[in-house]
């Protein structure tokens, strides 16, 4: 019998050869057919499921291909035998065998699932029977003709529903994902998912959950089943759920249970595939309730041709008349794939002729050949794959039923429109916050859902923050008779107080802050390990933190120095400071040569040059020296030494000037010199460093910068004492820590050296966290409002002050102490020459005494 359930039994055998011919052609009028039991007639037999919607509409849609091609055609029939799918896909292998074996079927087309496909496909290997597949194929399974030869799959390539997807979490800005699919119980349906992680990293995104259903059919108590593992999503942070595969009722026991622990409210996102969005025009009413504000995925297809019209009135008569207890008989996506793939059998057995039909592989080549446009798109295969490029339409469930959203394809990502819709070309957009259609979000949620587990009143978000590190952070319980409450104040403080004032205009976010006294690294991996949810403080950003936690935008640079005491110059030798030693011993030995010249050429006849020989080099001194002020008085008289002396004096002229000028700006301008200026005098003598105890420098320092010398300081006001003691010889400090030292210790102190560079100083979030984007963009709205920078003065100073430049401090003026030495020579010298003087005026008294007595 052409049409029957391989399931059923045969009926009773007629004894007469009229009998037969009249209850084949009784039954052919019932099903509105006309089959010839010859030769020339294709047996094609179908695995579906009969219980279904979905296998109700393929059923409907193929006997509607077969009588369609039957009453067109003279000299060759189709025959189709229907077998009902089991829950079990390994019992596929049986189903084809006995379709082949018992019914003789030419080709099988149908399966439920892509398991199915596979088991069908080597039962057709062995026999050399095609077999069209309507499954969806799984992404990682190589189709190749050597493994599966007479496989045929008219399902499009479910890598394009995996790319839609991809698509409309990256329009968001979704980070963290929670996949539902149903397993099956004889291949894993990994391939999808793996495609599914793929796709999703490539856009930022990363898979957080993977929960993975058993069968429905399996599930003795699937809603206390359900309930169960719909509460283990509670305790996770995404709230962006994709449901890449489930049966309608495993998705409707899911989806009541989600609706009932509060996972369909606000800053909820739910993602449905074509696998539950397909069939949405039939669903129960109770499903589209639970599913208010979800996102569905559907195969798109032209509503408007000719022939879909046509097709979508026989259709409904037919169902109607077969299943008058279905609520809606209008065709869906599966129907039209079950009317295309008989109409691609048709199309082969049509041109292969009469008498060619029995020859598998000729047959199995003309179904690959076909090219033509059918119900559900363009019928074109290759290398077993139908080539047809999908194209979804973007639905969210709203009210008794769903609203359209846009378009996907490949070609132009997202559109408001279709081609075959308008006539023209599409303009396609990259995200679907660009569709002119707004998405209405689970619980009336009147902005874009966070896709995360926003803190609440009750479950405020716990953000750890160092105790006592000021003037970045400090925490301080004061208690009093009547309360206590906690002291709060510092730079990262008034910061994040700033930054929840911005968003604020968007969402309240509740929070509590906790004390902690760990190091930093500490601090990172307790928001790592969901201990807090966030970190505020002082964090320099570094690579290996950041692969484990989200930071926001930097709001401080941060950099590594080295920070030495200054060396204090010897202010009672300042004067020959301007001067090098061999400048000063050059510029003596020119003034001693000069007074030579200039005495061994004037004594000759110029007589203030004569006299005594200590007479004239006295002249000869004094004359020089006194050039030196341009006071020298003596008259010259040689040609000669007037251009000595012009050269002479010019020479002064310039020496003195640069003297002055270097002298005044020593003086002046304080210059600190480092104590330390390079990093390999502290290597090679291997000088012991100091850093901060609670920071990630000491590792940097040995592990990067290979010192092996280091000593942890907990507390920066122990630096001046370490460094009084010997105890270090150079401190590594961040950079904003290095301000705040200098700010008190600026005229003790310098930085030296190269700095070393990090990625600056953030807040931490978990990561993925959509909270530690809106935080980024807070503190960049901040930074251009100059917010941060007057907070960065409250706390920090100007750069150009120096927070001890008091009036009782010792003032870098000119005194007594720059000039003792050269004072006390002078005197000296004087008082030395005035005693000489004395002691020969009393010498000479003594001989004339001693004259006159004689």
């Amino acid at each position: 019998m052409p049409f029957q359930l391989s399931s059923s039994k045969a009926g009773s055998k007629l004894s007469s050869f009229l009998s037969l011919v009249l209850a084949s052609l009784l039954f052919s009028i019932c099903l509105g057919l006309v089959v010839e039991d010859d030769p020339s007639s294709t047996k094609i037999g179908a695995i579906i499921d009969v219980d279904s919607r979905v296998g109700k509409e393929q059923k409907t849609a193929m006997i509607m291909a077969v009588h369609n091609f039957n009453k067109n055609s003279r000299n060759q029939m189709l025959e189709i035998y229907f077998s009902n799918t089991s829950k079990d896909p390994v019992k596929a292998v049986s189903t084809a065998e006995e379709l082949i074996g018992k019914k003789k079927v030419q080709l099988i087309v149908g399966t439920r699932t892509w398991e199915e496909a596979a088991l069908a496909a080597d039962v057709g290997k062995r026999a050399q029977v095609p077999v069209l597949s309507l499954a969806e194929a799984s992404s990682t399974q190589l189709l190749t003709q050597d493994r599966w030869p007479f496989l045929v799959q008219m399902a499009t390539d479910s890598r394009e529903q995996i790319n839609c997807i991809a698509d409309i979490v990256n329009s968001y800005h979704w980070r963290k994902i929670i996949v539902i699919h149903e397993d099956n119980s004889y291949f894993a349906n990994s391939g999808l998912h793996n495609t599914l992680s793929e796709a999703l990293e490539n856009v930022g995104a990363t898979i957080e959950y993977d929960m993975i259903l058993p069968p429905f059919s399996s599930l003795s108590d699937p809603e206390g089943f359900v309930r169960q593992e719909a509460a283990k999503l509670m305790t996770k942070q995404s709230r962006v759920f994709i449901v890449l595969q489930s049966s309608l009722p495993l998705a409707t026991h899911l989806f009541r249970e989600a609706k009932q622990i509060g996972l369909m409210d606000r800053d909820s996102v739910w993602i449905l595939t074509d696998s539950i969005s397909d069939l949405l025009d039939s669903v129960d009413p109770s499903f589209i309730s639970f599913t208010q504000g979800a996102i569905g995925i559907k195969n798109y297809y032209s509503e408007s041709t000719r022939e879909f019209l046509y097709f979508k009135d026989q259709f409904q008569k037919n169902f109607r008349r077969e299943y008058p207890d279905e609520d809606n008989s209008d065709p869906g996506i599966h129907a039209l794939k079950a009317y295309d793939s008989i109409t691609a059998i048709a199309e082969a057995v049509k041109g292969l002729g009469r008498d060619n039909t029995n020859h598998p592989k000729l047959l199995l080549n003309e179904i690959q050949s076909n090219n033509f446009v059918g119900l559900s798109g363009e019928i074109r295969f290759h290398g077993g794959k139908l080539e047809q490029k999908s194209t979804f339409k973007i639905v969210n469930i709203v009210g008794n039923r769903y609203k359209e959203l846009g378009f996907w394809s490949s070609k132009f990502v997202f559109s408001g429109s279709h081609l075959e819709e308008k006539g023209t070309s599409v303009i396609g957009v990259n995200s679907m916050n660009e569709l002119p259609s707004l998405v209405d979000w689970p619980g009336e949620l009147d902005r874009v859902p966070k896709g995360w587990a926003m803190p609440t009143d009750a479950v405020p978000m716990k953000i750890g923050v160092p105790e006592k590190h000021y003037p970045f952070t400090l925490l301080e319980w004061k208690s009093n008779e009547t309360s206590n409450e906690m002291k709060r104040e510092g730079f990262c403080i008034d910061l994040f107080d700033e930054v929840l004032k911005v968003l604020n205009k968007s969402y309240t976010l509740h929070y509590e802050f906790v004390p902690f006294n760990g190091n930093y690294n500490e601090l990172v991996g307790n928001v790592s390990n969901k201990n807090f949810d966030a970190a505020v403080g002082d964090v320099t950003i570094l690579a290996d933190r950041s692969r484990s936690v989200e930071f926001t935008q930097p709001f401080m640079e941060s950099g590594l120095s080295m920070l030495v005491p200054v060396k204090k110059p010897q202010m009672a030798w300042i004067f020959v400071k301007p001067f090098t030693k061999n400048m000063w011993m050059v510029t003596f030995a020119i003034l001693f040569y000069t007074m030579f010249v200039v005495w061994f050429i004037e004594h000759q006849s110029n007589p203030e040059f004569k006299g005594p020989l200590t007479n004239q080099l006295g002249t000869a001194m004094w004359f020089t020296f006194s050039s030196l002020f341009f006071a020298h008085k003596e008259k010259i008289n040689s040609n000669y030494t007037k251009l000595v002396v012009v050269v002479w004096l010019f020479v002064v002229l310039v020496l003195s000037s640069s003297y002055q000028a270097n002298l005044t700006s020593m003086l002046t301008v304080p210059r600190l010199e480092p104590s330390v200026t390079r990093l390999d005098w502290i290597k090679n003598n291997n000088k012991s460093v100091g850093c901060d105890s609670a920071s990630f420098v000491e590792d940097y320092l040995r592990d990067v910068l290979n010192l092996e010398n280091i000593k942890t300081i907990s507390n920066r006001d122990r630096y001046p004492e370490e460094f009084k003691s010997g105890n270090i010889s150079a401190a590594f400090l961040e950079g904003p820590h290095q301000k705040v030292f200098l700010n008190d210790h600026c005229k003790d102190y310098t930085v030296t050296g190269p700095t070393y560079s990090f990625g600056g100083i953030g807040f931490v979030f978990q990561k993925s966290s959509p909270i530690a984007r809106d935080v980024s963009e807070a503190i960049l709205t901040l930074m251009e409002s100059g917010t941060i920078e007057d907070l960065k003065k409250k706390w920090f100073g100007s750069p150009e002050t120096c927070s001890n430049s008091d009036d009782d401090s010792e003032a870098e003026i000119l005194s007594l102490k720059s000039f003792w030495v050269l004072y006390l020579v002078c005197v000296a010298i004087s008082t030395l020459s005035f005693l000489v003087f004395v002691i020969r005026l009393l010498k000479k008294k003594s001989k004339v005494l001693g004259i006159t007595e004689m």
